[in-house]
């Protein structure tokens, strides 16, 4: 499907290409839009210059302005993002990125900004509020330092 603007409601869709994307208690395979909102939607993949979640769950968001809020997905990949009361594993943002009471595996972003938020690897290039991380960037140097000389022993041991 293929229009310049599309509303969708109570669906069951394959792929969604379109301008103004809003799509609500659904389920779709891939959307693709300028402007995509997407309520209570269950997404394998998501590309839009500014996407909007709510309530929603998702393999792989990518764009430019991501909002996620009350949502689950794996990958979240955006410009600037903002994550508020989500579970994402994976969050990557090229500017700013808004964390609120959040919990996530892996963080990257330049600026961070941070509220009751949880992660596990924290790579970011100023962080302010409460973020409480298991790995900053550098014990996540220090552990794969570990991890490749272990490696490297054991394949030298291997070897004979």
């Amino acid at each position: 499907m293929s229009e310049k603007e599309r509303d969708i409601d109570n669906s069951d869709l394959s792929l969604i290409d379109a301008e103004f994307v809003r799509v609500s208690q659904s389920t779709v395979r891939s959307v693709e839009g300028g402007h995509v909102e997407l309520q209570q939607v269950g997404a394998m993949s998501i590309d839009g210059d500014r996407v909007e979640v709510t309530q929603g769950a998702a393999c792989f968001i990518k764009g430019g302005d991501v909002r996620l809020s009350q949502s689950m997905n794996l990958i979240t990949a955006g410009d600037d993002t903002t994550v508020e009361s989500s579970f994402v594993p994976i969050v990557l943002s090229r500017g700013d990125l808004d964390m609120k009471q959040s919990a996530s595996c892996v963080v990257g972003a330049r600026n961070l900004k941070a509220e009751n938020t949880t992660s596990v690897f924290l790579l970011a290039g100023n962080v302010e509020g409460d973020v409480q991380t298991v790995f900053d960037w550098k014990s996540t140097l220090s552990l794969g330092a570990v991890i490749g000389g272990i490696i490297g022993f054991v394949s030298l041991l291997r070897k004979r």
